[in-house]
């Protein structure tokens, strides 16, 4: 994950190792100089939201962000760090969610499994596969099995907001 995050900011990894002293990692980014946000603008550009989402990834941290950005969009988040509990939540209450936003890689479950699980349960349900570098799923395999939207993280804020409205859109 990190290397593709890394790489598609057009930066590049160095791995130094010495067997029984360690290993160091040099992680390069191009600089860039940030502009400046003006205030209120970006509230204007992003679409906001009322719905009910449930929110799964096994990296807490990632969760906690991305939880917080739905959060400032006006929607209600329920957020799971296991795929497992997560299905069990989904299939006690799936009319309460209006959209699930999952990771791929998770242990026990992937996401494209879980997904497969959520759409037995309910098909008509929405959901965007939010996920790193992953050389099991791309776009075209997730839409196959019925996944809405397929996003890469790092994901900013405008992207969630623009591909949330996108996959709640009737087909």
């Amino acid at each position: 994950m990190v290397h593709g995050i890394v790489t598609g900011h057009g930066g590049h990894i160095t791995v130094y190792s010495e067997p029984g002293r360690g290993t160091t990692f040099h992680v390069y980014l191009p600089m860039a100089e940030a502009e400046p946000i003006m205030e209120g603008a970006i509230s204007q550009a992003i679409p906001f939201g009322d719905e009910s989402i449930l929110l799964v990834d096994d990296e807490e941290t990632i969760v906690e962000i991305i939880q917080k950005m739905l959060e400032e969009l006006g929607y209600q988040v329920t957020a799971f760090t296991s795929p497992m509990a997560a299905l069990a939540k989904f299939r006690e209450q799936a009319d309460a969610f209006d959209l699930v936003i999952t990771d791929m890689t998770m242990p026990k479950m992937t996401g494209y499994q879980l997904a497969q699980e959520l759409l037995e349960s309910r098909k008509e349900t929405p959901i965007i596969m939010c996920t790193g570098f992953s050389e099991l799923i791309n776009e075209e395999t997730a839409k196959a099995i019925g996944i809405r939207e397929y996003i890469m993280k790092p994901v900013a804020i405008t992207e969630l907001a623009n591909t949330i409205r996108r996959a709640l859109r009737p087909e």
